[in-house]
């Protein structure tokens, strides 16, 4: 928030506006109760607010991501773990167990959004992180194709809340000019995800080689998981409030503080009615299209190397048990790209230009694997370390869904459009590595690189749009008899009929 005072003395809404915005945000209750106070948010006030906040979201919050991208890749470890052999798995069986989480997904992502709209934020966030630990912890107990294909679709289905959930929370607590790192810094934990996998699934499969064990190692990997994603969603639910107004740890007044603080979002809260005109709006917006276009053609690659990375450290030359803790530095590439790449976008005001370096850097990895020969296999994993900074664009769009999508309804319709479209990408991915093109995986890798060249253009386009945009409510807000409606930050209006509304870039 830019360091001045907030003024809050009339507290009369237009009618008017009221009226087209059908019901006003959940933040100007607590606006209207202080009727005729003026609420003082100095710099020092506001740091103090903003550290209280993350001290007790971003932990979790970050924890949470990344054992949401642990638990969906924890099949990848299997895979080399005993997992094939134990479940008789021939042929694309494998390619459907990577697919199929993301069919459960993608069916339940739009009613996801919905409940995510009218239910309470952080209590259903975190009853979806609860049984999507107890899901993934039943895969110990499956024993064929079938009863694993069903595991990887109800998994999918119980993580399709997360992504959105936690970009409406990030919007919900935090300026447009915060946004960007923190969503970099939670995104980022899929990084971390692969770290502590590697080393998990490393020293499980030492273990049991020199110990032994009753059950199969990769059993172990999916009991331990599951068992540590339930803990930390309790945790999750007894932290997380749903909104500022029921946060436990802030005080009456730090709690209207911080709804204060955000008012120069344009964005408000939350508003749990369904608007139809924002609907529309959401599906009229070139801009959707745009986010989902990119999310379909960049996780193509991410299905495919998601789930075939630790295969594909095999075949560049290394045993089982290297692929395993070969994966892991791979994650520290992408927690310092989302990271960096978050941090710059945010002090330089150029979100979508700084996150255009971690796609550049994917494609020029994936240009090693294809061109390197397979005798260079230490070549080979540096190119493979090098695309895991591709998320860089994926990360500043889903922040962008947080600062740049106003009105409620229209926020969660192009948050679940975009994850949609990240679920059909996902699940053609893992179909391009065909066990046939072993152990290249040419045509595969072929397609990576032609995805990431076209992502290149359509953040371009989109940071032209955008452009545009600003300039034209420039000349509206500029225009005779132009005046700005009190308290129009909290009446639920999309970032189109808001002419005060300016998008980040």
């Amino acid at each position: 928030m830019d360091e001045k005072q907030a003024t809050v003395s009339d507290r009369h809404v237009d009618e008017r506006i009221l009226k087209h915005s059908h019901d006003a945000d959940e933040a100007l209750q607590a606006i209207q109760q202080i009727d005729g106070q003026v609420i003082e948010i100095d710099a020092e006030t506001n740091k103090r607010l903003l550290r209280i906040i993350d001290w007790h979201l971003m932990p979790l919050m970050c924890v949470v991501y990344g054992m949401n991208y642990l638990d969906k890749t924890t099949i990848s470890y299997a895979s080399i773990m005993g997992m094939q052999k134990d479940l008789r798995l021939k042929g694309n069986d494998y390619q459907w167990l990577g697919s199929m989480f993301y069919f459960g997904y993608l069916g339940w992502e739009y009613p996801a959004s919905q409940l995510l709209q009218r239910m309470p934020l952080g209590k259903y966030s975190a009853i979806c992180v609860v049984l999507w630990g107890m899901v993934l912890a039943c895969f110990a107990a499956v024993s064929n194709f079938g009863g694993a294909v069903t595991i990887r679709l109800f998994l999918g289905i119980c993580e399709a809340s997360v992504t959105p959930g936690f970009a409406l929370l990030t919007s919900q607590w935090y300026t447009r000019k915060e946004q960007g790192q923190r969503t970099g810094l939670w995104f980022s934990f899929n990084g971390f995800g692969q770290i502590v996998g590697g080393l998990v699934a490393y020293g499980i499969a030492k273990g049991t080689d020199k110990y032994g064990s009753s059950i199969a190692p990769w059993k172990i990997v999916f009991l331990a998981t599951g068992l540590f994603t339930i803990v930390i969603g309790l945790a999750f639910l007894w932290v997380v409030p749903d909104n500022q107004l029921n946060a436990r740890w802030l005080s009456e007044e730090d709690r209207v503080l911080a709804v204060e603080r955000v008012r120069i979002n344009q964005q408000g809260i939350g508003n749990k009615h369904f608007k139809m005109y924002q609907f529309k709006e959401a599906m009229m917006d070139p801009m959707t299209w745009a986010f989902a276009f990119y999310a379909l053609v960049a996780d193509i690659p991410n299905g495919g190397l998601t789930n075939f990375f630790s295969q594909l450290i095999e075949n560049f030359g290394y045993t089982a048990e290297q692929s395993l803790l070969y994966g892991c530095p791979g994650g520290a590439v992408e927690v310092i790209a989302l990271i960096s790449s978050g941090f710059l976008g945010d002090w330089l005001g150029r979100r979508l230009l700084c996150s255009m370096g971690g796609l550049v850097s994917a494609m020029v990895g994936m240009i090693l694997i294809i061109a390197l020969p397979l005798s260079n296999n230490d070549g080979r994993l540096i190119g493979y370390y090098m695309t895991q900074a591709s998320p860089t664009p994926f990360v500043a769009l889903l922040s962008m869904i947080s600062s740049n999508v106003a009105g409620y309804t229209k926020k969660t319709t192009v948050a679940a459009i975009y994850l949609i479209s990240y679920c059909v990408g996902n699940i053609i991915g893992p179909q391009t590595f065909r066990p046939k093109d072993k152990p290249r995986y040419v045509p595969a890798e072929i397609t990576i690189v032609v995805c990431y060249g076209v992502c290149l253009i359509d953040i371009a386009f989109i940071w032209w749009w955008y452009s545009k945009e600003n300039k034209k409510k420039a000349m509206i807000r500029a225009s005779e008899g132009y005046a700005k409606m009190e308290n129009q930050e909290w009446l639920d209006l999309t970032d189109g009929e808001n002419a005060e509304f300016v998008y980040t870039l």
